[in-house]
């Protein structure tokens, strides 16, 4: 059984970790999301659930201009990973992606280069920082946990109030159809 006080550890957390990610067990809480390679097995699909948050949780995303920025970033010179289905928040986003090169480029790079083009397209140089530095990875485990989470993060607008119903709000979407293979 799982102890899920702290999360729970994502499928691609190696073995013999704590819940916390962290590798001594007197040190039991993470300051810090644990960020692990892509497990790759056979011709399994590789499909990363990310959570991105602007720095201090400023309400800066939900807006025409920030999402036009960032899906610019996403399908133009962002593509060494693709981006499946996203939702995007005033203070942060979800979205599913996959590698789109082999091997898969290391995620963390692919973040920090959109994360930088978004950045230096920002038009208010004043709410510049725009991004926390860290982010939240899982790579899901199957099929089901794709259409789970989406339905779960898909929900967030509901949820947080911006909207009755999920369809109605503005900053959601799929660029790219990600279908899993086992």
């Amino acid at each position: 059984m799982t102890d899920t006080r702290n999360g729970g550890r994502s499928s691609a957390t190696p073995r013999g970790l704590s819940n916390s990610g962290d590798l001594f067990p007197d040190h039991p809480d993470r300051k810090r999301p644990a960020h692990f390679p892509t497990v790759e097995a056979g011709s399994r699909s590789i499909i990363i659930f990310l959570t991105i948050c602007t720095k201090r949780r400023r309400p800066l995303l939900a807006n025409d201009r920030a999402v036009n920025l960032l899906l610019e970033a996403w399908q133009t010179a962002a593509n060494f990973w693709i981006i499946g289905r996203y939702v995007i928040l005033p203070d942060h986003l979800h979205l599913f992606c996959a590698p789109n090169t082999f091997p898969p480029q290391p995620l963390k790079n692919w973040i920090s280069f959109w994360k930088n083009l978004v950045t230096r397209a920002w038009p208010i140089r004043d709410e510049i920082p725009i991004w926390q530095s860290e982010y939240w990875d899982r790579q899901l485990r199957r099929g089901e946990s794709y259409a789970e989470k989406w339905d779960y993060v898909g929900n967030n607008p509901v949820r947080h109030g911006y909207v009755r119903r999920a369809r109605d709000w503005p900053y959601r979407g799929e660029l790219n159809v990600l279908q899993w293979h086992d």
